[in-house]
């Protein structure tokens, strides 16, 4: 029996039945829409496709993180338990959220002094995020201490390679990330961007594509030159989408095609009520472990 706990942040985008079947924690980050909260509880409170619909027409959203308050909460039951605890957290590039469970943690180590509590900054967001909590359930499971798991995660975050694209622009332009002019030039001429997170865990933009076919294809063409092993792949490999799942399987399906080795199916996801009141619908997400991210 485990002696510590695997904890994250619902922002780590897995299924609530992913989450359980691996015993990871997690505890929800918040979010409004038209001004009324809900907890971002993987899509119990109100479906996914529910969630994009409203944004598709013209509902108002916005978001809030875990505070400290709520940390202090979420682990305090597992300490007064006699466990020690791991915490991993939404990227520091996007979010304020590690600061939030680090203020926590060392709230609560003064309270519980013969306590371990790590909190890990992922650098990673949604299904990459949940991914690298997949694979610390395999770690903890194989037998590894606290001590271990937590270096481990130190060590090799950066080598969860985070690919994203959307085919529709109307929420970066809302929410300031390109202008107007440049959003209704990219809308008119089917632009697509192709944007992955650097080693500050920050989403950056890295290319234009013409037409959604190939900005989803260029995805796949982005896992062959980054993976470990290029097409002798043999890791996991996750994909996560809001509101465009038949694009997510068309992406699925060309890495299953492409990369023989895969251990097991590519695993499709929704993106989230926190991320995806960001990006809004028709965002497409792909994960995989390869080289330590420089840039």
């Amino acid at each position: 029996m485990s002696d510590f706990v695997l904890s994250c942040c619902s922002t780590a985008d897995l299924s609530k039945k992913h989450f359980e079947s691996r015993n990871i924690h997690y505890v929800c980050f918040h979010f409004y829409l038209d001004g009324k909260e809900y907890s971002d509880d993987l899509g119990q409170s109100i479906s996914f496709d529910d969630f994009y619909k409203a944004m598709i027409n013209g509902a108002d959203t916005r978001t809030s993180q875990v505070n400290t308050e709520e940390f202090v909460e979420q682990f305090t039951p597992f300490l007064e338990a006699g466990k020690d605890i791991l915490h991993v957290s939404l990227s520091s590039g996007i979010s304020g959220v590690y600061g939030a469970a680090k203020a926590a943690a060392e709230e609560l180590s003064e309270k519980y002094p013969e306590r371990k509590i790590y909190v890990v900054d992922s650098l990673g967001a949604s299904s990459g995020y949940g991914l690298i909590m997949d694979k610390l359930a395999d770690l903890r499971d194989s037998g590894m201490s606290i001590d271990e798991v937590h270096e481990w995660a130190e060590e090799h975050k950066l080598e969860l390679h985070h690919w994203f694209i959307s085919t529709d622009l109307t929420f970066y332009i809302k929410g300031g990330r390109i202008s107007k002019t440049a959003g209704f030039f990219g809308s008119m001429l089917g632009i697509c961007p192709l944007l992955n997170m650097d080693h500050l865990g920050r989403l950056i933009p890295r290319e234009k594509v013409r037409t959604k076919k190939r900005v989803l294809q260029k995805l796949v063409d982005r896992m062959e030159e980054n993976a470990e092993g290029g097409l002798a792949y043999s890791g996991k490999c996750y994909i996560s989408q809001s509101y465009c799942y038949e694009d997510a399987r068309f992406v699925a399906d060309l890495v299953e095609q492409r990369f023989p080795n895969l251990n097991g199916k590519v695993v499709i996801n929704s993106v989230g009520t926190t991320i995806g009141s960001h990006t809004g619908p028709g965002t497409v997400a792909l994960f995989f472990w390869g080289g330590k991210r420089e840039n």
